[in-house]
């Protein structure tokens, strides 16, 4: 059975400036525990695993708004429950007015949904007729849905990848695909799972300049959930940090880049065996014939400033910037007593 916190439902339904709400949501799983074969074959054991303790939030509507964590923190299992996938133990959910695991039906024409590891396109097809099939089960109007598809396909820049089987499609094709896939009926809200797993950096820049794009013109609410702090930052106005299944820290991005973020990852592809960078606030990770890592403390010194400082010093093939782990974000938060 399921138990309910004490938030009556339709006192949140008449606040209708909420897309999502979430109260004291729990969620459990049985696994098997490891033990010698034939024991585990005739008589099993089985351990409770807590994916989420008692997380609560709520999101605005057209906020975008990240959801991070490292592997294994509930992020997946949170995006389950709130699309009515999975059931919790205990809580209350709200998505646009609709319990998800109870109204399942009429939340689904509220809702988009894109997870980066399940297709919602049929294999074998054009991505083209997947829309066809969407503008079907959505109860699309045939002259709005042509307006929006037509409008979607442009605005992805993807009228020549949507004639093309699936199949034939790159990841970061497809993942563009599943996106309009999931805009077509004008969601109210949409929910991103890991949108950008897998994706080169310059397909990762270019699905997430569309979500951005999308929300900004349609009002669209957005949780996305990542692993990668670039999805944040490029989307997102706000952050909910979770791990190990309770929210560690809930604020607008730029006062975590400001409090947590003060570190960057710069590699350097050079023509040059090697040179020579000595400056404050940066440390060299990994160093090798033509590659050089470097952990830049920001706070000391600017990526801009040591970039134009190495091409004074070699001619460089390749740059990459990245951000640090999210773990090293979270044992951050902790140590500076964020919890």
């Amino acid at each position: 059975m399921l138990g309910f916190a004490f938030w009556p439902a339709g006192l949140y339904r008449s606040n209708m400036s909420v897309s999502v709400f979430v109260e004291s949501l729990n969620k459990s799983f049985k696994v098997r525990k490891k033990e010698g074969f034939l024991k585990s074959l005739f008589r099993p054991e089985y351990q409770a695993v807590r994916a989420l303790d008692g997380i609560s939030f709520s999101l605005n509507e057209g906020e975008r708004v990240a959801f991070v964590g490292p592997n294994g923190a509930g992020k997946s299992t949170t995006i389950k429950i709130l699309s009515g996938i999975l059931h919790p133990e205990s809580g209350h959910v709200e998505i646009g007015g609709f319990v998800p695991w109870s109204e399942r039906r009429q939340m689904a024409y509220q809702i988009g949904t894109v997870f980066g590891q399940r297709s919602q396109l049929w294999y074998h097809l054009p991505a083209k007729d997947t829309f066809e099939l969407l503008s079907y089960a959505y109860d699309m109007d045939r002259g709005d849905y042509i307006k929006r598809a037509k409008y979607l396909v442009e605005a992805f820049d993807a009228g020549s990848i949507v004639e093309k089987p699936v199949r034939q499609l790159s990841l970061g094709e497809r993942m563009r695909c599943e996106i309009i896939a999931s805009l077509l009926h004008r969601p109210k809200i949409l929910f991103l799972d890991e949108p950008t797993v897998g994706l080169d950096v310059v397909s990762k820049g270019i699905i997430r300049d569309l979500v951005k794009q999308a929300s900004d013109e349609d009002g669209t609410t957005v949780l996305l959930t990542s692993h990668d702090t670039g999805d944040m930052e490029r989307v997102c106005d706000r952050v909910i940090v979770i791990d190990h299944g309770r929210i560690v820290t809930d604020k607008p991005v730029r006062d975590l880049r400001s409090g947590f973020i003060k570190e960057k990852i710069v590699t350097l592809a050079m023509k040059e065996s090697s040179i020579e960078l000595s400056m404050g606030g940066v440390n060299i990770v990994e160093k090798s014939p033509h590659h050089l890592q470097l952990l830049v403390d920001t706070s000391q010194t600017s990526v801009e400033f040591l970039l134009q400082h190495a091409m004074q010093k070699s001619s460089l093939i390749d740059i990459t910037v990245e951000d640090p782990p999210m773990e090293e974000i979270i044992k951050a938060i902790y140590a500076n007593g964020a919890v």
